[in-house]
């Protein structure tokens, strides 16, 4: 009988795998949809997947915990390319591109995140009017500069509700939130999570942002800290995350007409430069997002920053 020692001299021993080779081999056996590895970059490792069904998503998000890779929202205009860790690209695909109206007659959708923009505008929902085509509903909500909406003005994107994985795993509902309509807060979890939002939205720092006519920071908090004529919606928390905060799974958007507020190009659409990087409102918008990403995704499940402005 042969030692096991010398089989391994006979048929050589096969290499050890790295830990981005066994992630992709997970991977590979974990989804049913389309994965794709890029190989390594300096030491880092890229890799797309584009899921068949959202549980492809959830699967690919522990795997990702697990092997200390980012999962990063494909398709977002000018996206962070630059990690100093190896990343796992997300693009929605046409197999989560759903698109219904939830009731005849009725003014609201459901939507899937791999559904594109210019389908949205073809049955109705004006307020998409003017934006890429090709554009997925994914894309567009995390895109700051796709809808830089005024200050607490964010109910003119249509959103009204959302479902977010966050990095912990956990899916929430995100939506109105008032003293009729306290559903969104199901979970322990969000419960802390949006008490604690709350809690930084009545500081200094954040109501000295609010008073900007264009809110300076990445992440609208000021969702919570609307214009008079509007409610406060938790969901509108995500508009413009940058893919930062959470992977969106589904919306329900309401029609907008074009001429009641557009999520098109503004004519001074945001950008980091528009306040002096020293100036003190950059510097309390900074610290804001900070906190605001800390809370969210605690773990560094999903990039920081995902979109360059």
């Amino acid at each position: 009988m042969q030692s096991s020692s010398r089989r391994a001299f006979l048929t050589g021993r096969r290499a050890a795998q790295n830990p981005w080779e066994a992630f992709c081999r997970r991977m590979r056996r974990a989804v049913s949809g389309s994965f794709f590895d890029f190989g390594l970059e300096d030491g880092l490792g890229s890799a797309r997947l584009t899921p068949k069904e959202m549980a492809d998503v959830h699967r690919a998000r522990a795997l990702c915990v697990e092997y200390g890779v980012l999962l990063a929202l494909d398709g977002v205009p000018h996206a962070t390319r630059s990690f100093h860790q190896p990343v796992l690209w997300v693009d929605p695909g046409r197999d989560m591109a759903g698109c219904k109206r939830l009731s005849e007659g009725g003014s609201r959708w459901f939507v899937q995140p791999g559904c594109m923009l210019g389908e949205l505008e073809a049955n109705g929902l004006k307020q998409f009017s003017g934006l890429p085509y090709h554009l997925t509903v994914a894309a567009w909500l995390a895109d700051r500069c796709s809808g830089d909406w005024d200050s607490g003005a964010t109910a003119e994107s249509g959103l009204e509700h959302a479902s977010v994985l966050f990095g912990d795993g956990g899916a929430v509902s995100l939506g109105p939130f008032g003293a009729s309509d306290r559903t969104p807060l199901d979970s322990l979890s969000l419960q802390r999570l949006v008490s604690s939002l709350f809690e930084m939205a009545g500081q200094p720092e954040a109501q000295a942002c609010r008073r900007e006519k264009r809110w300076p920071a990445r992440y609208r908090l000021d969702a919570l800290l609307p214009a008079p004529e509007h409610t406060v919606n938790l969901s509108h928390l995500l508009l413009g995350h940058g893919g930062d905060l959470g992977w969106v799974q589904w919306v329900v958007l309401d029609e907008r007409p074009a001429a009641e507020g557009s999520g098109g190009a503004r004519d001074l659409p945001f950008a980091a430069g528009r306040h002096d990087n020293d100036s003190e409102t950059w510097l309390l918008a900074a610290d804001l997002d900070a906190r605001v990403k800390a809370l969210f995704d605690p773990s560094g499940v999903f990039p920081h920053p995902g979109q360059d402005l």
